[in-house]
C-alpha cells in the first residue's frame, strides 16, 4: 500500500482563498476590514519568520494587520499594557503574542490578559472551557486545521477510532476534544503511556503531536489509517515530522508530509478566526459553514 498524500498547502491555498472572498461584504457591512493583531517581544529568528509570513497573507486577505515589535527587555507591564490597548480598539478583532516570550515574562499572565473574544489563537482559558463544554469560541489554530484536512478526506468521524499523541495545551488535548466534538471515539496517549503500539493498531486516525523526529513507525499502524503528522523537528536532514514517513506511507491510507502538510493550515486558520472574529465583533452575520 502507498498512502495518499494530504496536500495541506493547497488545502490551506484554498481556505484563504475563501476568506478573502468574504472579506469585502464584510468591509461593506461594517464600514472597515478585519483586523488582526500581532506581537512580537524580542528577536527569535523563527518567530520573526513566523510573524513576517503571517502579515504577508493577513494583507493578501483584505485584512488590516498591525505589528508590535517590542525589544527583548520589554517588561511584563508594558507588554499587558499594550494587550490592554488592544483589547480596546474597536478596529482589532484578533490579538495573537507570539511564543515563546522572554524568560521573565509570564506567558500565563499575558495570554490570559487577551479578552476571549480576541483570542484568535484559542489559547485562553476561557476558550478552552467553550471547547470542552461544546459552546461557541475559538480553537487553536493547528488542531482546527488538521480537523479540516481530516474531515475533507474522511467526511463524517463519527464513530471512527482516533488516537491522539501528544497532551499538549496548544494541540493534543484540543485535537481530542475536536475529534470527540466530531463523534469519533478518541484516546489520548503520550510520552509514559504503556505499549504505546497497542493504541495505534487499532485506530482509524492517527494525530501525531508529540515534538520527537520520526517517533511513530509504520509497524504501528493500522493499514490504510489516516495519519496527521503535526510534528515540526529540525535534523541533520531537515525538517522533519513525528512519523516515520517511509514506513508510514506503506501502511497508511493517506498521510501529511513534513512540510507541506499540517504547517501551512495553521496561518489559514488563524485568517479563518479573525474573519470569524470580525463577524462577531461587529455584529455583521455569517453565514453557518462559510468557511
Amino acid at each position: 500500500m502507498t498512502a495518499e498524500i494530504i496536500d495541506g498547502k493547497a488545502f490551506a491555498a484554498g481556505l484563504r482563498a475563501r476568506v478573502a472572498e468574504l472579506v469585502p461584504a464584510f468591509r461593506e457591512k461594517a464600514g472597515r476590514a478585519p483586523g488582526l493583531a500581532v506581537v512580537l517581544v524580542g528577536e527569535d529568528p523563527a518567530s520573526a519568520v513566523y510573524v513576517r509570513s503571517k502579515g504577508k497573507q493577513t494583507r493578501e486577505a483584505g485584512m488590516e494587520g498591525f505589528e508590535h515589535k517590542l525589544g527583548a527587555d520589554t517588561t511584563q507591564a508594558t507588554l499587558i499594557a499594550l494587550v490592554d490597548k488592544l483589547n480596546a480598539d474597536p478596529e482589532v478583532d484578533g490579538i495573537l503574542v507570539q511564543l515563546p516570550l522572554p524568560g521573565h515574562i509570564d506567558e500565563q499572565a499575558v495570554l490570559t490578559r487577551i479578552d476571549p473574544d480576541k483570542d484568535v489563537d484559542g489559547f485562553h482559558p476561557v476558550n478552552a472551557g467553550r471547547l470542552a463544554t461544546g459552546l461557541q469560541g475559538f480553537v487553536p489554530c493547528t488542531p482546527l486545521g488538521c480537523l479540516m484536512l481530516l474531515e475533507d478526506r474522511l467526511g463524517d468521524l463519527s464513530g471512527l477510532d482516533a488516537v491522539v499523541i501528544g497532551r499538549s495545551n496548544i494541540v493534543g488535548k484540543p485535537m481530542a476534544a475536536l475529534l470527540t466534538r466530531a463523534s469519533a471515539t478518541v484516546t489520548l496517549v503520550h510520552s509514559r503511556t504503556r505499549n504505546l503500539p497497542h493504541y495505534l493498531k487499532h485506530a482509524d486516525i492517527v494525530v501525531a503531536a508529540v515534538g520527537r523526529a520520526h517517533f511513530v513507525k509504520g509497524e504501528w499502524l493500522k493499514p490504510g489509517a489516516t495519519v496527521i503528522d503535526v510534528g515540526i523537528n529540525r535534523t541533520d536532514e531537515g525538517l522533519v515530522g513525528d512519523v516515520d514517513f517511509d514506513s508510514a506511507a506503506s501502511v497508511a491510507g493517506a498521510i501529511t508530509p513534513v512540510p507541506g502538510g499540517v504547517g501551512p493550515m495553521t496561518i489559514a486558520c488563524l485568517l479563518r478566526n479573525t474573519l470569524v472574529a470580525a463577524h462577531r465583533n461587529a455584529g455583521v452575520p455569517l453565514a453557518k459553514g462559510a468557511i
